[in-house]
């Protein structure tokens, strides 16, 4: 396998202490990207840190509380302060509560949109900023199949994904004149730290979780957090220098 693909660059994460993010930060490092990861769990950031060290990369935390617009402009901040560039952001972060239209209370649908499109908004504000000093750079926005309607479960979480859709084409249509990309890549059902402490609360442990997917997913079992690697590899690599505007699936063949 081909290595050292995303060299010299430097990828800001947001949610980069868990789940999927947590897991490319650790790719980033093996690819020779430095990696910015925002995130409230330090302990967390500082063994994806140590991990990317192995790989003779390098690796910062900010702690970023993503219901503060200030965190946001300061993760941005410090790693344009530290590295002098940045060439990518991956926005993972996200919440996804049980939130049903006819039952969903303001404050989880404040809480779900302030952290999965409001937070997203001003970090790309300050990629967009940085980016444009470096004469481009690469977005990804974190997507899922709920934002074609979603489960009757997933109301306020569908809506928040979808506007990030809109985002995404607005970023792609209006900055590709100045090299800046903006693509979304729809996850699938993925068993993250997340999405099992959900079930578990629920009343379903992570083997049943997986054995009730496997029944669901068109594709047989649910997607894993090494699915998606060579995706954001490629997103973020100059190889996809021509690539903007796309919704990127990798769902087991889920599409709600």
């Amino acid at each position: 396998m081909e290595f050292e693909r995303l060299k010299g660059k430097v990828i800001v994460i947001s949610g980069g202490t868990k789940g999927v993010g947590r897991a490319f930060a650790e790719v980033c490092g093996r690819e020779g990207a430095k990696v910015v990861i925002g995130g409230r769990d330090e302990q967390s950031a500082k063994e994806v840190i140590r991990n990317i060290r192995i790989y003779g990369s390098e690796g910062i935390f900010v702690h970023t509380d993503l219901l503060n617009v200030r965190d946001c402009k300061t993760l941005f901040d410090t790693a344009y302060k530290v590295y002098g560039k940045i060439d990518g952001f991956f926005n993972y972060a996200g919440v996804t509560p049980v939130s049903p239209l006819d039952m969903c209370d303001e404050e989880t649908f404040d809480w779900v949109m302030d952290v999965n499109f409001k937070a997203c908004f001003f970090c790309c504000q300050q990629a967009v900023k940085y980016m444009r000093m470096n004469g481009g750079g690469s977005i990804v926005l974190t997507g899922s199949a709920h934002a074609w309607g979603g489960q009757k479960d997933r109301a306020a979480y569908a809506c928040s994904k979808g506007v990030l859709r809109t985002l995404m084409e607005h970023i792609a249509h209006n900055y590709a004149v100045e090299q800046i990309r903006c693509n979304y890549l729809t996850l699938g059902w993925t068993p993250t730290e997340g999405e099992v402490e959900l079930r578990k609360g629920q009343g379903e442990n992570e083997s049943e979780l997986r054995k009730r997917a496997a029944g669901i997913l068109p594709m047989g079992r649910m997607c894993e957090r090494t699915d998606y690697m060579e995706a954001l590899i490629y997103l973020f690599s100059d190889a996809s220098a021509m690539m903007t505007g796309s919704t990127f699936r990798i769902t087991a063949g889920e599409y709600i």
